[in-house]
This record gives structure tokens, sequence and C-alpha cells, in this order.
């Protein structure tokens, strides 16, 4: 399994084995550019020698968005993207033991369950649940029934609409052209 997410080999390998890094990663994915987003699990993870849900929840608040803040940082707002990660990782403690990939595995089940899991993550509303879940059935290989209709437009097979979309450089430049033109159109309404 590869992505091309953060556009950078090492970031992407740890996106790819890591579904609590793909989360977080998502989690960034605002107002910031998204392979920057997506590169901070990896920032992360070579200042904490890892990335595990547990030592991040445990991490004292105050040092853990200092580590996120130090240059370069993880994202445009460092300080408040770094509770919100630890809200993350201390929620999938909670509900699932830790393990990420629960939300879309544990208990076989559909697009709609996995949508509704998703948007009760701190941090991920509508569209980003959505856009997380068509992101696991395009690249990561979920089967959930169902899935492309949870999803909604994000999940229409062809499309360059999201980060579900980017699986290398020229797919990112047509899903910033997407956007760039629904901007647009919206600016004129």
């Amino acid at each position: 399994m590869s992505v091309c997410l953060a556009q950078d080999p090492t970031a992407d390998r740890l996106l790819a084995e890591n579904p609590a890094a793909l989360l977080t990663g998502m989690l960034l994915d605002q107002q910031y550019p998204m392979e920057a987003a997506f590169g901070g699990p990896k920032k992360i993870a070579d200042r904490m020698g890892g990335f595990d849900v547990h030592e991040i929840a445990a991490a004292d608040p105050e040092k853990f968005a200092a580590l996120c803040a130090t240059p370069p940082a993880i994202h445009r707002y460092p300080g408040s993207m770094a509770k919100r990660i630890q809200a993350l990782c201390a929620y999938l403690i909670e509900h699932y033991d830790g393990h990420a990939q629960a939300l879309w595995t544990s208990g076989d089940p559909d697009g709609a369950e996995i949508l509704r899991r998703l948007k009760a993550l701190p941090g991920f509303g509508d569209q980003k649940a959505r856009i997380f879940l068509a992101l696991l059935g395009k690249q990561f290989g979920l089967q959930a029934p169902g899935w492309r209709e949870a999803a909604g437009a994000y999940g229409d097979a062809g499309s360059h609409r999201s980060v579900a979309d980017v699986v290398d450089a020229e797919s990112l430049a047509a899903v910033r052209e997407f956007k760039k033109k629904a901007k647009a159109a919206a600016k004129k309404a």
C-alpha cells in the first residue's frame, strides 16, 4: 500500500502504515496546504520517536503544543491543532482501544456506520468525515457496502474533488483546479 498525500515518500509511508497518523493528517487538513497537513504526523513521529496514540494522548499538553509549534510547525495554528490531536488520540483510546482502524473494521460496519463513527471524532465534521470515507474506499481498499453513497460526491469514481483523489502530483493539481473553480462559482453565486 502506498499513498501520495504528503508528497514525501517517508511521510506517505507513515500514513499508509499507521491509521492514526492518517486520521491525524486528515484532522490537520484545514486552512493549510494538503501536503503540509498530511506531512504533520511525520513531524510528530520524528520528534516523539514514533507516532503512538497512547504517548500523544498522555503527553503534557504544553510540551506537546511546543513540540507541534517547533519549526517547521505541524500547522499554521500549531497550538489549537495540538489540542485537537490529543483529543483525537484520547478518543481513539477511549472508544477503540487506541486502534484507529477499528473505526472502519470493528463489527463489519457499512458505509453509513463508518460515516457516523467518523463524524463522532473530535475535529471531524460531516464534510471531513465524507472525504476520509472516500479516501478509505478509493485508496485503502475499503469494501464496506454503501461507502460510496455515504461519502456522497467525494465517493464518485474518476472525480478530482478532494484528498481522496490525490495519487500523484498531477492529480493534486487537478484537485486544486477543481477547488479553485468551485470557490469561484460560489463567489459568483
